[in-house]
This record gives C-alpha cells, structure tokens and sequence, in this order.
C-alpha cells in the first residue's frame, strides 16, 4: 500500500515536498513515480526514479523545479515541489512499479489515494 501525502494550498512561487510511504519488502527493488491528474485533464507522469535512486525522469513541465527522492530505509519517496505554478495544480498520486521502468500509469500497477496540490495565483 501506498500513503501520499503533503498537499494543500500554496502561492504561486511557493513549495511544497509530499511523501509517499510504502508498506512491504518490495520497496526498494521497485520503480517509483509520481503522477497528477488535473480536472478534465488525463493522469500524467510528473517524475520516476528508479530502484537506486540515481536515474531518473521528469517532465519537461516541472524540470528544474521539482525533485524526486527515497529513503530505501524509510520505504518513503518525496517529491520536493519549487517554484509552484498555477498549472501545477492538481491531485497528485504516487506509484509503484515493480514491473522495470516506465513513465506510463498502465506502467505503474501500484497507486496511493493521492493529494490535492492546489497554487493560487
């Protein structure tokens, strides 16, 4: 099981970090991401980090801003969010993959309820 949280409501400019704590023995070993869904909008990839840590991917939207981290020990994975936008406002879930690397939700068989992001202008 997956646990986000974390969200709430914040500036334009702001930041926010969620966490993402996992339960099993897996954790480690699995592929980790974190998604949003905007309303009307389809679920989209924000970033995924692999098992280690060192590899990883964000979307072009939030490069530079945001950062992916785990804690292998803590089975916890963060997602330190900068210099908010208003586009960045969504519900943002956090997944678990323990099938290899991928960027896609069909590529993610493991989901956290989610936390609403929401940045005002």
């Amino acid at each position: 099981q997956l646990q986000a949280s974390g969200g709430g409501l914040v500036q334009a400019g702001g930041s926010l970090r969620l966490s993402c704590a996992a339960s099993g023995r897996t954790f480690s070993s699995n592929v980790m991401g974190w998604f949003r869904q905007a309303p009307g909008k389809e679920r989209e990839c924000v970033t995924v980090t692999g098992w280690s840590g060192f590899t990883t991917y964000f979307a072009d939207s939030v490069k530079g801003r945001f950062t992916i981290s785990r804690d292998n020990a803590k089975n916890t994975v963060y997602l330190q969010m900068n210099s908010l936008k208003p586009e960045d406002t969504a519900v943002y879930y956090c997944a678990a993959s323990s099938r290899g690397w991928g960027t896609s939700p069909a590529d993610f068989g493991s989901w956290g309820q989610g936390t609403q992001v929401t940045v005002s202008s």
